[in-house]
């Protein structure tokens, strides 16, 4: 039975591995929030927290750590879902969620900082990292909220026409 199981593994490794070679080769659709400078910003912000919230104390793994991964995972999680949504008011909803999520990211690590779980200048690399992707995702949002009153607008005007 041992044998059968190793074996298995072995015959699955193969798999695995001839469809990673497989996987690299193959050209993949590129998603619009993938091009998104933003998204791409507040990924790099999801890996510091993560890297830095694994230093923290192990009491705090169901409270603040947890917390703040999901707010950080949040903003993207919510950046590339509103990407997908046919309206831009739906697209500017979702931008707008992002940002309360930023937010609430902001707000744990000053709590983290009150905590002596970072340093100053670990929060000032924070707060930098989160002014540049809060005014990304305030342009983003206003630029969705624009183009879909020009929708309207045009929607109106072609209604009028008709």
């Amino acid at each position: 039975m041992i044998q059968i199981n190793f074996s298995l593994n072995i015959e699955l490794l193969k798999i695995n591995s001839f469809t990673l070679k497989q996987f690299t080769m193959l050209k993949f659709k590129t998603y619009s929030f993938e091009k998104l400078d933003v998204w791409q910003e507040a990924r790099k912000l999801a890996v510091k927290i993560y890297k830095l919230t694994a230093k923290y104390p192990s009491e705090e793994k169901f409270g603040l750590v947890s917390q703040m991964r999901r707010a950080v995972n949040s903003i993207n999680y919510n950046i590339s879902e509103g990407s997908s949504r046919k309206s831009l008011k739906d697209q500017a909803r979702f931008t707008e969620i992002s940002f309360g999520s930023l937010m609430e990211l902001l707000n744990d690590s000053i709590l983290s900082l009150d905590l002596n779980f970072i340093n100053e200048a670990e929060l000032l690399e924070l707060r930098v990292d989160t002014d540049s992707i809060g005014s990304k995702l305030d342009s983003l949002r206003k630029s969705q909220l624009t183009r879909h009153k020009e929708n309207l607008k045009s929607r109106v005007q072609q209604q009028s026409q008709d």
